[in-house]
């Protein structure tokens, strides 16, 4: 029988200096111990001890050149976290805040994410604390090159297949595919968010945002409600917010806040057109960083250095990077009515705000599960890499749909209370950590 202080003791001793990491275990232990320790075969099998260790670590040099011929070094990474239901499947994250214990959190939380598709796709991360930011495309280039180089040892279509991340969009996959290429002399599924001339798939860019919405969407089934007339708060502007804004929109709903490093923008008369979505997109893709510009360009509300968690909105979406959402954000939520709660990047609220959003019975979608269609459709291009085929967008679309469609539904059967409250970070932890467990048993390891 399992303690989970006790048990969190153990495991922190042993990954020091790794919140992040201790963080997502804790959310995921404190789920699951009740399952575990009254099942035998579990308790047997050491399930919790071999689950929150990572198969394999690799960690290597990345050495490359500058626009100005100097020598630079980085530190890349590939966490293979767990392949007992397919094969590894994670993306690449290419950022100066990139450590061992971000991609650790990273890693464990794929395992149960990818778990939740039914795809068979196992958990891992990689990266590297190199920084795209202010970078030539010819030194991106020389850098994805290098890492490339060293990465093509580890991975395979069946044995570990990356995807992007924060940093790595189409261009870093186009270039770091191009670059396993020339090594393996051979065109295969290694990498998912390929262009789509070259083995991608359509939906794939906006797939996250879509999602989200898409597992929102029957988050408000389930409560009797509607997008219809709910105003939104998002945070972020990339691909992920881009797709996300997009589909709110489609289903009825008032998007008023987008945000960046700089500050958040808020535009009362809503971020619904193509016009906007499409400057979205610009200020990404001029890799600056900043939202101000938007405010000039459409009359709405810039608000420097703060988040947009402030706004009274029905619901609220963190879709920018890990703890983005804290405790007093949440409160603040609350105390202007927010209705809903679902996190669109990996571990976007705090442990602290997630408690307290689950206190206050105000329905709350983790990460895990409502962010879920970026991978899903990673698996989905899987699949058509190896059929060698491609389907149309409707048909991507509607796979997508029904993917996040049966995740509420796992969610919804393992975490419905005894007060009909439906704690979602309880159901999609147990209904990924079971399909996990249970192939790690009947595997005999």
């Amino acid at each position: 029988m399992y303690n989970v202080d006790d048990f969190m003791a153990e495991l922190e001793k042993k990954n020091p200096a790794q919140p992040e990491f201790i963080q997502a275990t804790r959310e995921v232990i404190e789920s699951i111990i009740d399952v575990v320790n009254t099942n035998p075969v579990y308790l047997k099998n050491k399930i919790l001890e071999r689950i929150t260790e990572p198969d394999r670590i690799f960690t290597f040099k990345v050495e490359w050149e500058d626009d100005n011929g100097e020598i630079q070094v980085n530190r890349g990474y590939r966490i293979q976290f767990n392949n007992a239901i397919g094969p590894y499947k994670g993306g690449l994250r290419f950022h100066p805040s990139v450590t061992l214990g971000t991609l650790k959190f990273l890693g464990f939380e794929q395992t149960f994410k990818n778990s939740l598709t039914t795809l068979p796709m196992g958990g891992a991360k990689g990266g590297s604390d190199f920084n795209p930011k202010g970078r030539s495309n010819s030194e991106i280039l020389r850098f994805c090159r290098s890492f490339m180089t060293e990465l093509q040892k580890y991975i395979g279509p069946e044995t570990d297949v990356p995807a992007g991340d924060i940093g790595v969009g189409a261009r870093e996959i186009g270039f770091l595919y191009g670059q396993y290429k020339r090594i393996h002399d051979e065109n295969t599924g290694v990498l998912t968010g390929k262009g789509r001339n070259w083995g991608g798939s359509r939906v794939r860019p906006e797939a996250t945002g879509f999602g989200t919405m898409y597992f929102a969407n029957e988050v408000l089934k389930a409560h009797n409600d509607t997008f219809e007339g709910k105003r939104v708060a998002i945070s972020g502007f990339g691909n992920v917010a881009w797709g996300a804004v997009m589909k709110a929109s489609q289903l009825g709903a008032k998007v008023v806040t987008i945000s960046g490093p700089d500050g958040y923008i808020y535009d009362e008369n809503g971020i619904s057109t193509q016009e906007k979505w499409d400057f979205m997109l610009a200020l990404r893709s001029s890799n600056n960083d900043v939202v101000e510009p938007y405010a000039a360009k459409f009359g709405a509300k810039f608000v420097a250095k703060k988040k947009p968690w402030e706004v009274p909105v029905d619901m609220a979406f963190p879709c920018a990077i890990q703890n983005e959402l804290g405790l007093e954000d949440a409160k603040a939520l609350v105390a202007n009515g927010v209705k809903y709660v679902i996190e669109t990047s990996n571990m976007g609220c705090t442990a602290e705000a997630a408690s307290y959003l689950i206190e206050k019975r105000i329905p709350f979608g983790p990460g895990k599960a409502a962010n879920a269609g970026g991978v899903a459709v990673s698996g989905l291009e899987m699949s058509q890499n190896s059929m060698k085929y491609s389907w149309s967008a409707e048909e991507v679309d509607q796979k997508l749909h029904e993917i996040m469609k049966n995740i509420h539904e796992a969610c919804v059967a393992e975490g419905r209370e005894a007060d009909g409250y439906i704690n979602y970070v309880k159901g999609a932890n147990i209904a990924g950590f079971k399909k996990v467990a249970d192939s790690m048993i009947d595997q005999g390891y």
